[in-house]
């Protein structure tokens, strides 16, 4: 039987990501969009779990839908694990670009020596319509470099370089970074929890 489940973002990136670690998956995604569901979660949580399931919570709509839900941040060593959950809120101008945040970051890291030690962290609840919840976390780790490389990202993905690799975030193929990434890791650890059987195409 087909599982069907909300996305909890309108974030197209993050959907593109979903719908492609997702795609051999006998799975379909539906965006909020598709039902015309406008949810504006204030993410004043203290953890990613946190955070994540305030999303999930916000669009299940007393369990007409099982919700997806993530929340993911950049934590550095040098800012003693900062940005963290505040990764998308780093600058207060609720008009910053990711460079602008990427170039805060930056300037923050200059003081200390490099490598400047990072990992990426994201969290996925998933929220049945029986209200049931289940969650996973994944990890990538890195370091940050004081370039902009790569076109293929999003977020601080151009100035992340992953571990045993020579390519940032947003250099990575989507097909690889689909499989290697934070989300990608917490999403498979929902999909291996979750049992689901590969498409039949």
């Amino acid at each position: 039987m087909t599982a069907s489940f909300l996305l909890a973002t309108s974030n197209q990136h993050k959907v593109l990501e979903f719908k492609s670690i997702f795609s051999p998956y006998d799975v379909v995604l539906h965006t909020p969009t598709e039902f015309g569901i406008l949810s504006d979660v204030e993410e004043n949580g203290s953890t990613y779990y946190e955070n994540a399931y305030l999303k999930a919570q916000s669009y299940w709509q007393g369990g007409k839908f099982s919700v997806l839900a993530d929340d993911s941040g950049l934590e550095v060593e040098a800012l003693d694990g900062a940005p963290g959950i505040q990764s998308n809120r780093l600058l207060p101008d609720p008009n910053a670009t990711s460079t602008d945040r990427c170039l805060y970051l930056l300037e923050l890291l200059k003081p200390y020596p490099q490598p400047w030690r990072a990992a990426f962290h994201c969290e996925v609840v998933l929220l049945d319509r029986q209200g049931r919840l289940k969650h996973s976390h994944g990890i990538c780790s890195g370091q940050i470099i004081p370039e902009f490389r790569g076109k293929n990202g999003f977020g601080y993905d151009p100035i992340f370089l992953v571990d045993s690799s020579d390519q940032t975030m947003a250099e990575l193929e989507p097909s690889v970074k689909n499989q290697i990434s934070h989300r990608a890791k917490a999403v498979l650890g929902m999909i291996s929890q979750l049992k689901l059987p590969l498409r039949q195409d």
